[in-house]
């Protein structure tokens, strides 16, 4: 024992006490209680609702889909955060897959203000159609 812990070795090299097959079978398997599923079903649900109220209630413009486009993404984010288990992983799988459509998303955004503004110098240059 004195070598061991003159070779900085310790205890627990001399008498493991975890199965390394048991800890890494803890490590990867997570059981989630069943209420969990069932909140996030319930709220599928209910953000499904409030996606068929919008057309139900007969909203136009950007209302329309704007509400439509918060409810679609609450939907995706709670199945992948929960049915798809992200949000147990770490933090760079998390990353990886959700920076991704985020910048998409950014860039998306700064091309409708390009073309915005690619409208404006055409009616400016060119005049208004027939």
């Amino acid at each position: 024992m004195a070598e061991a812990t003159a070779n900085g070795l310790g205890q627990h090299a001399l008498h493991p006490t975890h199965d390394a097959a048991a800890v890494a079978k803890a490590e990867t398997h997570q059981e989630h209680p069943i209420k969990l599923y069932l909140m996030v079903w319930a709220w599928l649900f209910i953000l499904s609702t409030c996606s068929y109220l919008v057309d139900y209630f007969g909203l136009h413009g950007y209302l329309r889909w704007s509400l439509i486009l918060i409810f679609m993404m609450l939907k995706a984010g709670l199945i992948v955060a929960v049915f798809m288990h992200m949000a147990w992983e770490r933090l760079a799988m998390m990353y990886a897959i959700i920076l991704p459509p985020v910048l998409v998303l950014v860039f998306v955004t700064m091309m409708v203000f390009e073309a915005d503004y690619t409208l404006l110098t055409r009616i400016a240059f060119f005049g208004p159609g027939p």
